[in-house]
């Protein structure tokens, strides 16, 4: 049984990875659904928290439904950071987790995300301040390194669990690669022989079959793996995995019932929690991704996007279940 603190997630827990303008409540819900261990909001700014910026505190919002759940933070000053920890703790989450992979600009120039990578004392402090901070299991997701000469991520996994973290999650990428070539998990096996480590370790990036993910549990023996881009329009990819690794076979992919029921759950919690207006605008860009590899559907995508309202939106889906008439679409 993996566990963080006393958090219990099972033998091979599937995480959602934290990802912005993606992993809001409407996004989770699904991911729930289709079988997610564990998740977290998106990325929260430190700063943003502290100047109660309405898009920062919107974030701090989470449900029942969703546990277990982290809030994800991210900050280039520890004072901030801890303040912005102990924030996020009023709002109940089962677990703190701190950003030092997030690889874009806009982040790591402000000295926060994958820039703590080149300041390993200044991201064990930070992190030991907040973990001082909460009663709450302090997480960590991180990457190798900031360039290929600087794959530290062997010193940085000891050092963090020395004070104190609970879990690792480890993006098989530098930050200089930001999302390009292909995610190398030969440290994350590393991390994870390494004797002296003892809490979970977490692998991420390019997961996206099951037989990717049995293939990588068995080779660098992680306790787990965190999914993000691949879950997108595609939450059925938790399950998917899980039954592979039970029965080493595929279940059948959804059809297109389960398509726009999937959909729809989506678009409904998307208003419920953003209003009519904003609700169905923001869910415009997740139906390419649900409809992805359907054939002649471009007129169908076409006319979802320029739907107004929530009514003409399920009508569109209702007439695609008709035409497809439960059509069944590989990943």
């Amino acid at each position: 049984m993996v566990k963080i603190g006393q958090i219990e997630l099972g033998e091979f827990p599937l995480l959602l990875a934290p990802m912005e303008d993606v992993s809001d409540p409407p996004f989770r819900a699904v991911c729930k659904e289709g079988g997610a261990d564990l998740m977290y909001t998106e990325f929260i700014s430190s700063e943003g928290l502290i100047r109660d910026a309405a898009k920062s505190r919107q974030k701090l919002d989470i449900f029942e439904y969703e546990r277990p759940i982290g809030i994800q933070l991210f900050g280039g000053d520890i004072g901030n950071m801890v303040q912005s920890a102990e924030i996020a703790t009023a709002a109940r989450p089962d677990l703190i987790d701190i950003n030092y992979g997030c690889p874009v600009k806009a982040v790591a120039c402000r000295g926060a995300g994958a820039a703590l990578l080149q300041d390993i004392p200044k991201m064990v402090k930070m992190t030991e301040e907040i973990v001082k901070c909460t009663h709450l299991p302090v997480t960590v997701k991180t990457r190798l390194g900031w360039d290929e000469s600087t794959k530290n991520i062997l010193e940085v996994a000891e050092r963090l669990q020395d004070i104190g973290i609970k879990a690792l999650s480890i993006h098989g990428r530098t930050r200089v690669q930001m999302y390009k070539g292909e995610a190398d998990w030969t440290l994350i096996g590393k991390v994870k022989e390494n004797p002296r480590i003892h809490i979970p370790i977490f692998g991420n990036g390019d997961i996206d079959s099951p037989e990717k993910a049995l293939e990588y549990k068995n080779r660098y023996g992680v306790d787990g793996v965190m999914i993000g881009r691949a879950a997108i329009g595609y939450p059925w990819i938790f399950q998917e995995i899980k039954h592979y690794i039970k029965h080493g076979e595929r279940p059948l992919p959804p059809d297109m019932n389960e398509r726009v029921r999937a959909t729809k759950k989506h678009l409904e919690f998307s208003i419920r929690w953003k209003g009519d207006k904003l609700g169905v605008f923001e869910m415009r860009r997740h139906y390419t991704n649900y409809f992805k590899g359907i054939n002649d559907f471009k007129p169908f995508r076409m006319r979802l996007v320029e739907a107004p309202t929530e009514a003409e939106v399920l009508a569109i889906l209702d007439e695609v279940v008709s035409t497809y008439n439960g059509t069944v679409v590989a990943a």
